[in-house]
């Protein structure tokens, strides 16, 4: 067996930290009232890890980057065959690569509809006042009544992944994502994940808060 760094610390502490932030998304929203302000808050900080991620997926560690796990049609095809390769065990096999662009893909739609959305009573998102009305009401529906339900949906279906890895293929998923490392039958590639690139990985983060901030600014 060797032992191979999948997860570089930046993706760790992403998935982490997005995991916080969404549980708080749905308490505060069943909640409402005077919390709002922190579902907002929540958003923002969302949006923020989403843009990380986003870039992350394309200068990251190794098994982080998306040209790395984004399945091909054929490859897809084939892994539903059961022709699976070496890597798909490593980091995300490719029905694992289409549930995780699901989950990034909804989370940008939901928090874009959020900064757009207008419950009429009391809260209202910040770009409410830079979009048109129509806009507005379409953003709230599927703020509210769409998207939300569509990703409790795909987390549940990935936490039931994570639980039949565990009971019917003995892998646990978890302790990668906590410790970085994962034990393989044939020597793969480590994703990089030096004091450098931590470092690096900070100053983006950084710069995507900066941006998320200077877009609340432009919409106040």
């Amino acid at each position: 067996m060797h032992i191979v760094r999948v997860w570089d610390l930046p993706t760790r502490l992403f998935h982490w930290c997005l995991v916080v932030c969404f549980v708080g998304l749905v308490i505060t929203g069943q909640i409402a009232g005077e919390v709002m302000v922190w579902h907002f808050r929540l958003g923002y900080a969302v949006l923020t890890l989403l843009l990380f991620r986003l870039v992350w997926g394309l200068v990251g560690g190794h098994w982080s980057r998306f040209a790395t796990f984004i399945p091909s049609p054929r490859t897809l095809l084939a892994y539903l065959r059961g022709q699976s390769q070496p890597a798909h065990s490593v980091g995300h096999n490719p029905l694992g690569a289409l549930s995780v662009l699901a989950l990034l893909g909804f989370a940008l739609l939901q928090v874009a509809a959020g900064l757009m959305s207008d419950d009429e009573i009391a809260v209202s998102g910040p770009l409410v006042s830079k979009v048109p009305g129509e806009w507005v009401s379409m953003a709230t529906f599927i703020h509210t009544e769409v998207i939300k339900v569509v990703l409790i949906v795909l987390v549940a279906l990935h936490v039931l992944a994570i639980v039949f890895y565990k009971v019917k293929k003995s892998e646990n998923l978890v302790r990668p994502m906590i410790l970085g490392d994962k034990e393989v039958s044939t020597l793969q590639q480590s994703s990089n994940d030096t004091i450098t690139s931590r470092f690096f990985a900070l100053g983006v983060l950084l710069l995507c808060a900066m941006a998320v901030w200077l877009l609340l600014r432009w919409a106040s």
